[in-house]
């Protein structure tokens, strides 16, 4: 039986495991790393106001891509050629992005809504076709219940890429309402008693007075502006008691219902 010569364990053997233990310790030392780098990170994140169920998913991305790359430079130190699986890689990459393009926009979409928080659970808005109150801001689709009480759950990408309206992000809204009024009233009277009755109204903003004025003039008479501000959960009982008094308030005080002029009248009759 042939015994392997000195040189050749002097030349092949013995730098093979040099380069093995060299392996060796390049992956510990990467991954001890790669996890400080990850814990870094994560303090890092968790002192901002991002989602912890993000900061999961983009540090779970992180850790993996620094794991392959980590692979690839110990493929490198044996020698082994490492272009070609670079670009498998990233013809992977490619693939996998084109496949989910429309997953990828919403998670990207998802990032950016944590990060610059355009919205927040518990606001009111009307974004990406929909209007209702924020439930929660997911990694991919948000979740808003409309005022009728349905859950919608709109994409990302959609909401984003759309223009949003957010009636929770200052500490009051206008209510904005008509009081039709006839050619005969007195317009003078109407607001003064418009006016008055609308202190009544409960909800409103303290300091804040409501508008009364003259909005338009229309062929049946003038339409007064009636506008009380009040916070975004108070909207619709200011909306509907304001409503409720100007009809109390302009019946009690007489005033003219108003008329149809004879002319739209008789247009309407053709």
């Amino acid at each position: 039986m042939a015994v392997p010569a000195p040189g050749f364990l002097a030349t092949l053997i013995v730098p093979f495991l040099f380069k093995l233990l060299g392996a060796i310790a390049l992956w510990v030392v990467g991954g001890w790393l790669i996890a400080l780098a990850m814990r870094l990170l994560r303090r890092i994140f968790n002192r901002g106001r991002l989602d912890p169920v993000l900061v999961g998913y983009l540090l779970s991305i992180l850790a993996v891509v620094l794991r392959v790359i980590l692979v690839v430079a110990i493929l490198g130190y044996f020698g082994v050629e490492t272009a070609s699986f670079a670009a498998l890689l990233a013809g992977a990459g490619l693939a996998i992005g084109a496949a989910w393009s429309g997953m990828l926009g919403n998670f990207a979409a998802g990032v950016f809504l944590q990060i610059f928080r355009p919205v927040s659970p518990g606001d009111y808005v009307e974004a990406g076709g929909v209007e209702g109150t924020v439930e929660e801001v997911g990694i991919f689709v948000t979740a808003i219940t409309s005022p009728d009480n349905v859950r919608h759950y709109v994409g990302n990408a959609k909401l984003f890429g759309d223009n949003i309206k957010n009636y929770s992000a200052t500490p009051y809204r206008r209510v904005e309402l008509v009081a039709q009024l006839d050619n005969s009233a007195d317009v003078g009277k109407a607001i003064s008693l418009l006016k008055e009755g609308i202190k009544q109204v409960p909800n409103q903003v303290e300091g804040k007075a409501a508008d009364v004025e003259v909005l338009e003039f229309s062929e049946r008479g003038p339409r007064l502006a009636v506008r009380p501000y009040t916070h975004t959960a108070n909207y619709w009982q200011v909306y509907f008691d304001t409503n409720r008094m100007i009809v109390e308030v302009l019946g009690q005080a007489g005033f003219p219902v108003p008329r149809i002029p004879v002319a739209m009248q008789g247009g309407a009759a053709n």
